[in-house]
């Protein structure tokens, strides 16, 4: 059974099962989100990449940049795959190639991640923790439609982890989309699941009910902190150091 990640560790375990799931179910684009703010992605990526290679695929590793990209070959004692920054020329797929594993791309480089995408035919590409729709970059007109309906919604979340005020919010491939909600005796409740990623009306109300509940005396009001927060606290700490 799907449960809530209490450490930086479980957590990317349960992204690589995750991705692992949907790399042998044959879906193509993959993302894998842990939003949790002030994460490190290189430290996660070293951790995550493994499961390609559990799977036996080649593949190669990119980076938003050349600097990035360096910084992770010399952090990871210049392993066997190539480690590249997205807009290097060389170093592009090659024909032996499987997959490519693309770290933290932001909107700034999606036409760049596109490319990749669209290159990659009858390969796998897995995202670690995009920033593809900053609002700043590609706008909330036109543009930004056109992005998601051309090239976003081709793109699968495979594994999304995401505290919030008291709840969080999970999915692991191939389950549904879960809002776990804390208890006061620092455990997690099933709240509800969905689908699709939740919008913001759907979970608004998802906790309004939870409030009408608790203000009926038929379930304990929800703790503010803690829980998840909580327990990976000192590890993002570590990892932003």
């Amino acid at each position: 059974m799907t449960a809530v990640p209490r450490s930086i560790e479980a957590a990317v375990e349960q992204a690589k099962t995750a991705t692992r799931a949907a790399i042998e179910a044959g879906i193509p684009r993959i993302v894998v989100d842990l939003n949790i703010p002030e994460l490190k992605a290189l430290p996660i990526a070293e951790q995550f990449y493994p499961v390609l290679a559990e799977l036996g695929l080649s593949f190669k590793v990119y980076f938003p940049d050349a600097g990035a990209a360096a910084l992770a070959r010399r952090d990871w004692q210049d392993p066997a795959f190539s480690i590249r920054g997205i807009n290097e020329f060389k170093g592009r797929l090659e024909p032996e190639d499987e997959a490519c594993l693309v770290i933290e791309p932001s909107a700034v480089e999606v036409n760049e991640v596109e490319a990749l995408c669209n290159e990659a035919t009858g390969k796998y590409v897995v995202l670690l923790n995009p920033k593809l729709e900053d609002i700043a970059v590609v706008g909330i007109g036109y543009t930004a439609r056109q992005l998601r309906d051309r090239f976003l919604s081709t793109l699968e979340s495979c594994y999304y982890l995401q505290p919030l005020e008291g709840a969080t919010l999970l999915r692991v491939y191939p389950g549904p989309w879960q809002v776990w909600g804390e208890t006061e005796d620092d455990d997690y409740e099933l709240l509800g699941e969905f689908a699709q990623k939740p919008s913001g009306e759907e979970m608004a109300n998802l906790f309004a009910d939870e409030e009408a509940q608790a203000g009926d005396g038929t379930s304990p009001t929800r703790p503010k902190k803690g829980g998840l927060f909580a327990e990976l606290g000192q590890f993002i700490r570590a990892l932003t150091q």
